[in-house]
């Protein structure tokens, strides 16, 4: 049997949360309403989910 090979994990930076334009930075991923300014929440495919609480937001695709 061949081993299943691991997909490597690209790993996060905190400048990708932010977008720089001029003298202003935005950010660019969506706060946890729960834990407040400061957590973000991953994107996913069909979702959006806090690693330090667990609170999810599904996307509908009606």
């Amino acid at each position: 049997m061949a081993a299943k090979k691991a997909a490597e994990k690209k790993p996060i930076q905190k400048k990708d949360a932010y977008k720089v334009e001029g003298d202003s930075v935005t950010r660019t991923k969506p706060v946890c309403p729960k834990c407040g300014p400061g957590t973000f929440m991953a994107v996913h495919k069909d979702r959006t989910s806090c690693g330090r609480c667990g609170y999810t937001e599904f996307n509908n695709k009606e």
